[in-house]
């Protein structure tokens, strides 16, 4: 067992005060340069490594950290990520971590600068940002640079604008992922259905958009003859107009019987599917929500690619918790993994597993 350094060790080798060396360690004021450098050689000889966790909770300060999020509806994918976030803060009350979360609209580089300034107002300790587009991200991301504020990405990657981490699937990756599982049921189809959702010509998110990168990047190399039919059914729309959509679509395309979306909105279709007693359409989708989880129990899902969207809420508090208190390095690059769910296994989905 290694026996315990004292800072009165540390303060008789260097030949220093006991508070001369207790500055050093907390990096206080009001020590001469000589006297830092025989603190820190005798540190180096001594092979002192500091317990971070006590300087941290003897420093008694709190620390706020900022969830900056889209809008979101209720049992999303979001959720689950303000819920691990919240755990997270909750494990470490000891050390005065507070999250705040902070909604900007979809859609609109408006609302995200509004937002954005409101939270720089704040001067947080450390932000998480689910990006929307670049421009308008990056200039949310230069001032938190400009102020030394760390940021952790979350759900989209962007490692042009150098955040101190990222937690999210790889998702052209996972696109791919998502084609490859399909075709091994519909190898024999002629079509497949698209579902997309979409406000002024746009997707939700870059993660989506990359998604379907993989997805047709697999398809083209693999199925190039297969015909991708796309179905918007739009942001701002009602279950009435989707089931009139959706009506219309497989009316006139009775040869289609497997589907594929890269949203977390999968039960949409299947709803649908079992409302008319459509028993002959699969589905691929995404996100362990329980609407989808239902549809994947009742047969009208087939597939679910789950994100461990808690579990990236709780790591991205972690890893500022890391990096801003106890001044440790984090992995700069952390892809979830990307899980299958089929109805013989969701419900053994561990959804708050860490």
């Amino acid at each position: 067992m290694t026996e315990k350094i004292r800072i009165k060790d540390i303060a008789e080798m260097a030949g220093v005060s006991v508070g001369t060396v207790d500055r050093v360690l907390h990096n206080r004021p009001n020590v001469s340069p000589p006297a830092r450098e025989k603190v820190e050689k005798a540190l180096k000889e001594m092979n002192y490594q500091p317990n971070m966790y006590a300087s941290a909770l003897a420093y008694n300060k709190s620390y706020t950290f900022y969830l900056f999020i889209p809008n979101h509806e209720q049992e999303t994918y979001w959720e689950e990520i303000e819920e691990g976030a919240k755990k997270a803060m909750e494990s470490r009350r000891d050390f005065h971590i507070d999250v705040k979360i902070m909604y900007y609209e979809r859609f609109s580089d408006e609302s995200f600068a509004a937002k954005s300034e409101e939270c720089l107002a704040d001067n947080p300790d450390g932000v998480i940002v689910v990006p929307a587009e670049l421009d308008i991200t990056r200039q949310f991301t230069d001032k938190l640079h400009e102020s030394n504020t760390p940021f952790i990405m979350l759900d989209s990657y962007m490692p042009d604008l150098l955040p101190l981490s990222f937690y999210g699937q790889d998702s052209f990756s996972s696109g791919y992922f998502a084609a490859k599982v399909l075709m091994m049921v519909a190898a024999n189809d002629s079509e497949i259905m698209l579902m997309k959702q979409m406000k002024s010509g746009r997707v939700v998110s870059k993660q989506q958009a990359n998604r379907e990168v993989g997805f047709r990047h697999y398809m083209r190399d693999h199925f190039p003859d297969i015909k991708i039919l796309e179905v918007n059914l739009p942001l701002d729309s009602n279950n009435k107009e989707y089931d009139d959509i959706l009506d219309d679509f497989f009316n006139n395309h009775p040869q289609v019987h497997h589907c594929i979306t890269l949203n977390s909105k999968a039960h949409i279709v299947g709803e649908f599917l079992l409302r008319t007693n459509r028993r002959d359409v699969q589905i691929m989708g995404y996100d362990m929500v329980g609407k989808n989880a239902e549809c994947l129990r009742q047969g009208s899902i087939s597939f679910l690619i789950a994100q461990h969207a808690y579990q990236q809420g709780y790591s991205c508090v972690e890893a500022l918790f890391k990096a801003i208190v106890l001044k440790k390095k984090v992995q700069p690059v952390n892809y979830m993994p990307i899980e299958l769910l089929l109805k013989e296994n969701v419900d053994f989905y561990r959804r708050t597993q860490l």
